[in-house]
């Protein structure tokens, strides 16, 4: 059986990783992505610290593996002839410029739907594309910090902290992805196509519904519990070990709270009217005590042996890892979660290059892909060849710069 999208195409104007991420899962799911890139590239192809894959950033790998890559000058007029060719044969246009930019390019979605009337259209912005707030320029970070997510971080004393990687762009991402899905479905069993209008402060906002919808019902804003769960019970945090390392807790029910205090030698404990139920072991004298009996106690064992003792009686922990072990934890854990790639016009020196796939399991036929994220133009002749155009007709694209193409 075919993968869920196979048969879909995608005209891919994105570039950075909100957009790309977006058209990333859809690729995982079968689906052809044509990445539309100026003559420049995408910034994401230099980013980061590793000089010798400039060009084919692993940030640019991360949301880029299987698709196809062309150029086009998009203020040119032979540009925007071979974009319209592309968007009459696609299923789906997705952009993240400014707003307002494809309409300056004659290609908003207007135009989009007269070329193809069924074409469904995701435009992805900081802010949304009407509103008072639609101009202002957007980043991840600057979301961070407007939608109440660095507010959220810490504990209550902490200044405003960033979460440490591009999670605002990689959750628009997935919503985006999310709509354009939906919008397929309803294509199909309706028949119209579909303008879907993304934002990256509602998307975060959709990330912090655990913590946006106790104020929209109470008109409170939860403080911040730093290390602590939002249960806020004392038994649900960090808690330093014998060997330096760091483990998280999470026993915040009454049947978690008797086994760990079985574990640790102190079943009285659970018995105990303090420590009786879950408000009553939240109450800062009885939290006190406990923290101070869970510190001395933690401090004893390895975080991999405590690990595995509480996790082989059910008691919530987890040792805190960093990215790499995670990686290589799961890279064989069966699951399909990494998947090898190439590094395209890199030779790689003994290292197995992989991607991170659409993180979830289908008995057949599911996500990923194999190959590579592609060179910038690596598929410009191929592609306009699929739009009807002879070998002349490519040349003279060239040779105007309407296109880009790679050197052989």
């Amino acid at each position: 059986m075919p993968q869920p999208l196979a048969g879909v195409k995608v005209a891919d104007f994105s570039h950075v990783m909100a957009g790309p991420f977006c058209s990333h899962l859809l690729r995982m799911l079968g689906a052809e992505v044509i990445k539309i890139e100026s003559p420049s590239g995408d910034a994401m192809r230099n980013y980061g610290p590793f000089r010798d894959l400039d060009g084919i950033a692993p940030a640019f790998i991360a949301a880029n593996v299987g698709k196809k890559s062309i150029v086009l000058d998009l203020k040119s007029e032979g540009g925007r002839e071979v974009a319209t060719r592309l968007i009459r044969e696609s299923d789906v246009v997705l952009e993240n410029f400014r707003p307002g930019v494809m309409a300056r390019f004659g290609l908003g979605y207007e135009v989009c739907r007269q070329l193809r009337p069924a074409i469904i259209m995701c435009s992805v912005s900081g802010y949304g594309q009407k509103g008072a707030l639609r101009d202002l320029p957007a980043i991840d970070n600057i979301v961070q910090a407007t939608s109440g997510m660095m507010a959220s971080n810490g504990g209550p004393e902490d200044p405003p902290s960033r979460v440490g990687w591009p999670v605002v762009d990689t959750y628009t991402g997935t919503l985006a992805a999310l709509a354009i899905i939906a919008a397929i479905l309803q294509r199909d069993r309706f028949g119209a196509g579909q303008y879907i209008d993304v934002a990256m402060l509602d998307a975060s906002v959709v990330l912090l519904t655990a913590l946006a919808t106790p104020y929209l019902v109470t008109g409170q804003v939860l403080p911040r519990t730093g290390d602590t769960g939002y249960s806020g019970a004392p038994t649900a945090g960090l808690f330093s070990t014998a060997d330096g390392t760091r483990i998280s807790l999470g026993a915040v029910q009454n049947n978690q709270f008797a086994a760990l205090c079985r574990i640790i030698g102190r079943p009285e404990l659970a018995t105990d009217p303090r420590f009786a139920s879950p408000p009553a072991r939240a109450e800062a004298d009885n939290a006190a005590f406990l923290r101070d009996v869970l510190t001395k106690v933690f401090a004893t064992r390895s975080g991999r042996d405590w690990e595995s003792t509480l996790s082989a009686q059910h008691v919530p922990c987890g040792l805190v890892r960093d990215i790499g072990e995670v990686c290589d934890q799961v890279r064989g854990a069966e699951r399909g979660l990494i998947q090898p790639t190439a590094i395209a016009g890199v030779h790689s020196s003994g290292a197995a290059p992989a991607y991170v796939n659409a993180g979830f399991v289908f008995e057949h036929d599911g996500p990923g892909v194999r190959g590579s994220a592609p060179l910038h133009a690596e598929h410009t002749r191929e592609v306009l060849q699929t739009l009807g155009y002879d070998e002349s007709g490519i040349e003279q694209l060239i040779a105007s710069r309407a296109v880009g193409v790679r050197s052989p």
